[in-house]
């Protein structure tokens, strides 16, 4: 979806100090455009997915016990292959389209993680009497689709440096993804920011699978290679995880980022996304930040507009979430985790 000129009018129309490179020691010394940035990315991500479908060489079967509507019945599935969509696929067409989150084992799973063992199956959808668990993964999501958002939105002269986004808090009023942002001090207008907007907005039509992958920290180190602010995340991410040297991916058409996870299963469950706000964050470790903010209705979930724009005012309001520091992006889910229980 990138291109090598800039998403929209207004984001070329900027003063000359927009347009001036703004660079600290700690980004990544490389000439690669983001564009070319996220074809490298993706072609590692590729890579490495064909790499471990390949070492799949027998297929052995599970028992899938599925609970819930439309009715309660028995799957026989393939261990490391099928996926909770794909058990979805076999019961109801409805509970395919509308699931954004399964339950195996009573634990929060992506939609199109394949299944690792025999197991119970749940499916949450956005209309649930308790949507807690499944409101904090489609925060999570947005958060991640305002990276993609930073990251294709402008001409390739803009140097974007995805950092972190902070937990998801619904209570805060907004999600959010720092960047380092090269455009340094500038201030979007209302039009700009409607502008970012529609570039998420639009990815409903594209109903883009959340994929997840897990990887060695090598391969994680060297697919973000180009950005020191996730690659110095990586040792860290990978210390936290149970083997202590595997790092969670999730890709969206040719965005690819970190995360814990679990995300939802589709752009097409994002209903109503605007970018509410960029406010310049003072990081101690790392200088001047932005802070991208914004809210969204999973498609589900309508709201009349008059409540809906109030809603994104008090999202423009700078949110307080903790800044990337000491800890990182995997050790902010945690802290989420422990939170939720």
């Amino acid at each position: 979806m990138a291109t090598n000129t800039c998403r929209t009018a207004p984001l070329l129309l900027r003063n000359a100090y927009l347009r001036k490179r703004w660079s600290r020691s700690f980004c990544a010394q490389t000439k690669l455009s983001n564009v070319e940035i996220r074809k490298k990315r993706n072609a590692i991500f590729d890579e490495e997915r064909k790499r471990q479908l390949s070492l799949i060489r027998r297929i052995e079967k599970i028992q899938v016990e599925h609970v819930g509507p439309p009715e309660d019945c028995s799957l026989v599935m393939n261990r490391g292959l099928s996926t909770p969509f794909n058990c979805a696929m076999h019961i109801q067409e409805l509970l395919m389209t509308r699931s954004a989150l399964a339950l195996v084992n009573s634990q929060p799973w992506d939609m199109h993680r394949p299944l690792e063992e025999d197991c119970e199956i749940q499916f949450l959808h956005f209309r649930d009497e308790d949507p807690r668990t499944l409101n904090n993964a489609f925060w999570r999501t947005c958060s991640f689709v305002l990276g993609h958002v930073m990251e294709t939105a402008f001409k390739d002269d803009v140097t974007v440096d995805l950092v972190s986004f902070p937990k998801p808090s619904v209570s805060s009023g907004s999600f959010v993804h720092d960047v380092n942002l090269s455009l340094h001090n500038w201030k979007p207008t209302t039009v700009e920011l409607n502008c970012l907007s529609r570039i998420a907005y639009k990815l409903r039509l594209d109903d883009l699978k959340f994929e997840r992958l897990e990887v060695d920290a090598s391969v994680a180190e060297r697919l973000f290679e180009d950005n020191l602010f996730k690659k110095s995340q990586v040792p860290q991410i990978a210390a936290k995880s149970n083997t202590g040297s595997k790092v969670t991916l999730y890709k969206m058409g040719e965005h690819i980022d970190m995360s814990r996870g679990p995300l939802i299963a589709s752009t097409s469950q994002i209903g109503r996304f605007n970018v509410t706000a960029i406010h310049p964050v003072e990081c101690p470790e790392h200088g001047q930040l932005q802070r991208v903010q914004g809210v969204a209705l999973p498609t589900q979930v309508k709201m009349h507009h008059w409540a809906y724009e109030f809603v994104v005012k008090r999202a423009a309001r700078l949110n307080d979430a903790p800044l990337l520091s000491s800890y990182s992006q995997q050790e902010q889910d945690i802290r989420e985790d422990t939170a939720d229980v």
